[in-house]
């Protein structure tokens, strides 16, 4: 076994900006800036937001999870959100529990306009569902999961731990002329290295690098996450981490970030274009082959809630309940639903976006 990785004091934000600059750095964060801004005016043309936001949440609760090696099905967690249901796997609760903890960040980012190192708390909280709080017992270190190696240990005095994030807070916060892509990656970088929880420090990270974006107005609604593109790239993203950390060269780990930024862009625009191909093409063929059931708030819902089921639809069109299940099985016999029982209930599936969600 090699040498365990002692303490190396970590420097407070920010470095040094001709370390952050580089002329091979601003060409990418211009690729990684124009991708961004793609999206966002894409994203716009989802005449229905919450079908977005329910569906993309939903894919980066279950991913960033995967990277932690919690794992869990897509199928799994649409009926955990949707049949009440105590019987819910560890691993799909720890995955909802993450999406609760996004929405709740969302909501406060919305309100305050700016986040309070309290409010990273009450995040994590949500995500690990118990209040341990920051860290104030010492032994905390990062190994490498094969050999058992220590390949990090950060900041382990409770004092340290809070006056490092209350600078990361502030800077966080803090307007100025360095592009908010790097910043974005100077961030992750530093919260991550604080390491100040137990546990949900990695996923925190993630949750608080799309508040960065939508607080810094790149983007409108929590629809970029980077964890597909980190679970590709996994052993890259910790070499990176650690690089920087023991050698203080920030390039790589900034190029990464800003390639993770410009890529997964890219493959959400796809990913949103698909849905809304699909939601036209839905509408006309309920339009043509189901008209008397018809109506465009139903489509939209089978998007926003692609488990879907007759409480939804009640909730939604204001119907009786006879009516919104007659509503349903219209849409299955033309094939736009397929049903499903769990438990007691029947599910409604929209087995076309549920594929467009995988990809």
């Amino acid at each position: 076994m090699g040498q365990n990785a002692p303490y190396i004091k970590l420097e407070k934000l920010p470095p040094l900006r001709d370390k952050v600059e580089t002329i091979e750095i601003l060409r990418q964060t211009n690729k990684a800036t124009a991708a961004l801004a793609e999206l966002k005016g894409i994203a716009k043309t989802i005449p229905n937001q919450a079908m977005l936001i329910n569906a993309i949440v939903l894919q980066e609760a279950k991913d960033s999870s995967e990277i932690e090696n919690i794992i869990t099905t897509q199928d799994d967690l649409y009926k955990a959100l949707t049949v009440n249901k105590t019987t819910v796997s560890a691993e799909t609760k720890e995955v909802v529990n993450y999406r609760k903890a996004i929405f709740h960040g969302f909501d406060l980012a919305q309100k305050q306009g700016f986040l309070k190192v309290n409010d990273i708390v009450s995040i994590q909280q949500e995500l690990v569902d118990n209040t341990a709080g920051i860290r104030s017992t010492p032994g905390t270190v990062l190994k490498n999961d094969s050999t058992g190696e220590v390949v990090y240990t950060p900041p382990q005095d409770k004092d340290e731990i809070l006056e490092l994030l209350t600078n990361f807070i502030n800077h966080y916060n803090q307007q100025d002329d360095l592009s908010p892509l790097i910043n974005l990656a100077i961030l992750h970088f530093q919260f991550e290295s604080i390491h100040p929880f137990y546990d949900g420090n990695g996923r925190t990270g993630r949750i608080l690098n799309i508040l960065y974006l939508m607080l810094n107005d790149l983007i409108d609604v929590p629809i970029l996450y980077l964890s597909s593109y980190i679970i590709d790239n996994k052993a890259e993203y910790y070499k990176l981490l650690n690089q920087t950390n023991k050698i203080g060269k920030w390039e790589e780990w900034i190029m990464f970030m800003l390639k993770a930024v410009e890529s997964t862009s890219k493959n959400t625009i796809t990913k949103i274009t698909n849905i809304k191909n699909q939601l036209d093409l839905t509408i006309l063929k309920v339009q043509e082959k189901a008209p008397k059931v018809y109506r465009k708030e139903l489509v939209e819902l089978l998007f926003e809630q692609p488990y879907s089921k007759i409480e939804f639809v009640v909730n939604k069109l204001g119907v009786e309940r006879k009516a919104a299940s007659r509503y349903l099985k219209e849409l299955e016999n033309i094939e736009v639903l397929k049903s499903q029982k769990v438990g007691r209930e029947t599910l409604y599936v929209n087995k076309e976006l549920i594929e467009i969600l995988k990809q």
